[in-house]
């Protein structure tokens, strides 16, 4: 049995973390998989194209064909997987409406041509469901033996509030300016880290730049004491899969966050983070956390075993594999995958 994935990019969050991590567990059940970049240029489609009858399925990562394209792929492969984590038939937080009739016409095009659907929450299922009754819920998962929890006891002498994310999402914490000022103001031992490519400057409190790279990622995400995930409550924001606040919960640190899409399903507030709407909210849950350091370490660990319960790739392997397997038409072999 053999499968192509095809990916916007290898060091992409969504390629990471919704098909790399799932390989070696389908190479386990001898699935063939290959992974490959959306065709570049005439010569790289001419290949993908000529080579799409070989394969039992291809899975297509978020990127939406359409038009003749998409009609000659469909012709063209035996079985489609559609996969994607986003509002991709709406416009970003960033536009002025989030509505878009070609980005819903490519969406409905492309989720009509599918053989399935796998949406990354419930939400983005909603949104597929009218063109598609073909679809399930996978959501982003971390892989358990690689997030360790941080150490609790250790003195610092800072409090950490920590973000980690792309430029693309760098507006939401342009945003929290105002809020990071005041917080540097209360507490003279408060420092705000940011893991991206893309920084924002504070006066009156520390900010630590730190290059994102998955070399570093869980020791940077390990000395933060507080995560934030700020996002604006519009359709665009629904279809966001929680993935900062799963990264912070997997290291046993504790968020506050917008109660927006999956946010709500992954945070308990009170229990393992705390919803924050208004500024004046997002200052009194920050402060709260940066004063009780002894509710960060019980907030921390609830969320631990939150991500561990539910979001990790072990617990999501086997339902990803019989997903290929049914819509390839491949009877299953004995499974070796522990379903936690």
């Amino acid at each position: 049995m053999k499968v192509l994935f095809l990916v916007q990019g290898y060091k992409v969050a969504a390629t990471r973390y919704r098909v790399l991590q799932y390989i070696p567990y389908l190479t386990s059940e001898g699935i063939e998989a290959k992974v490959s970049l959306y065709p570049r240029n005439p010569v790289e489609l001419a290949r993908f194209l000529a080579a799409l009858p070989t394969y039992d399925c291809i899975f297509l990562q978020r990127k939406r064909f359409s038009g003749v394209l998409l009609a000659l792929v469909r012709k063209l492969a035996r079985k489609i997987i559609y996969d994607f984590d986003d509002s991709v038939m709406y416009r970003n937080s960033k536009a002025s409406s989030p509505h878009s009739k070609t980005r819903m016409k490519r969406f409905e095009d492309m989720a009509k041509a599918s053989d399935f659907i796998i949406a990354g929450n419930r939400f983005l299922m909603e949104q597929t469901l009218p063109f598609n009754k073909n679809v399930s819920v996978i959501p982003t998962a971390l892989d358990g033996t690689r997030y360790i929890a941080r150490r609790y006891g250790e003195t610092k002498d800072r409090v950490t509030i920590g973000w980690i994310g792309d430029h693309g999402s760098i507006h939401y914490m342009e945003k929290m300016k105002p809020i990071f000022e005041e917080i540097g103001k209360r507490y003279s031992n408060a420092e705000l880290s940011i893991v991206c490519d893309v920084f924002i400057d504070c006066e009156n409190i520390p900010v630590i730049k730190k290059i994102w790279s998955q070399e570093t990622e869980i020791t940077d995400l390990q000395d933060m004491d507080i995560g934030l995930m700020p996002l604006v409550n519009d359709l665009w924001s629904e279809g966001k899969c929680g993935l900062k606040i799963l990264q912070y919960f997997g290291v046993a640190v504790p968020a506050v966050c917008t109660p927006v899409g999956v946010n709500k399903d992954v945070v308990h507030d009170g229990v393992n983070g705390f919803y924050a709407n208004s500024p004046e909210e997002w200052i009194e849950k920050i402060s709260n956390l940066i004063e009780d350091p002894a509710l960060r370490k019980e907030m921390g660990i609830r969320g631990r075993d939150t991500v561990m319960k539910e979001y990790t790739i072990q617990a999501c392997a086997p339902k990803f594999i019989d997903i290929i397997r049914d819509v390839s038409g491949s009877k299953p072999q004995t499974r070796v995958i522990a379903n936690q």
